[in-house]
């Protein structure tokens, strides 16, 4: 099957007017090491990240077995942050971030610095499109497509891969963000679109991608 939707008439009509509502915000941090990958996961909707910070605001967290002066700076933070992790997890269910590619620049030199996310979990229709095929975002009368995000390539092995040899899926670090959707769809009652290179680009040749995406249906 090429075409995935995980979700219910139900929820499509529950969500109108809901994003902002009944839910909490979560917080995950994550001590800046090498082999420690930052991980949000929602079990149900999908991510909004609220807010998310790379340095140091505080002289506890990430603090223990360091000496004094790695952490006795608390106005430590880069610059760009927060955007760079919506881009990379907005509108995904599980995102997954290596704390190498945060790292640089450096915002505070000799400071023992974490990564830390706000993040939300938004009841959302979540979508799948292999490579070739489209996905239709589709809302009841009366309401509109709201994207909240969309990526096109490949994060995960088990995802569209019938009958595709292993070369062809085994690359899963090619996740580019993308606006293309929003653009297209935001605003309207239904919407069709391609999940190809033509419309897309090719984030990593040779890999068969696929289109993720995740919106919500919002009262006019």
């Amino acid at each position: 099957m090429l075409l995935f939707r995980l979700s219910t008439t139900t929820l499509l009509a529950a969500v109108c007017l809901f994003v902002a509502s009944g839910v909490s915000t979560e917080t995950v941090t994550t001590c800046v090491d090498a082999d420690n990958p930052h991980h949000l996961e929602c079990e149900d909707g999908v991510i909004s990240v609220q807010s998310a910070l790379y340095g140091r605001t505080n002289n506890v967290i990430c603090s223990e077995g360091r000496p004094p002066q790695e952490f006795n700076n608390t106005g430590c933070s880069q610059s760009g942050t927060g955007n760079f992790v919506k881009n990379r997890c907005n509108g995904k269910k599980v995102c997954e971030i290596s704390t190498n590619d945060v790292i640089s620049p450096d915002p505070c030199f000799g400071t023992y610095k974490y990564l830390q996310t706000n993040f939300t979990c938004v009841p959302a229709i979540h979508l799948i499109a292999c490579e070739h095929s489209y996905a239709h975002l589709n809302c009841d009368k009366g309401q509109v497509i709201s994207v909240v995000g969309a990526h096109y390539g490949r994060v995960n092995k088990a995802v569209c891969f019938a009958s595709r040899p292993p070369s062809q899926v085994e690359n899963v670090y090619c996740s580019n963000p993308t606006q293309i959707v929003a653009q297209s769809c935001n605003g309207k009652n239904s919407c069709t679109i391609s999940a190809s290179n033509s419309v897309f680009g090719d984030p990593c040749y040779g890999t068969f991608k696929y289109l993720e995406l995740s919106y919500v249906c919002e009262c006019k």
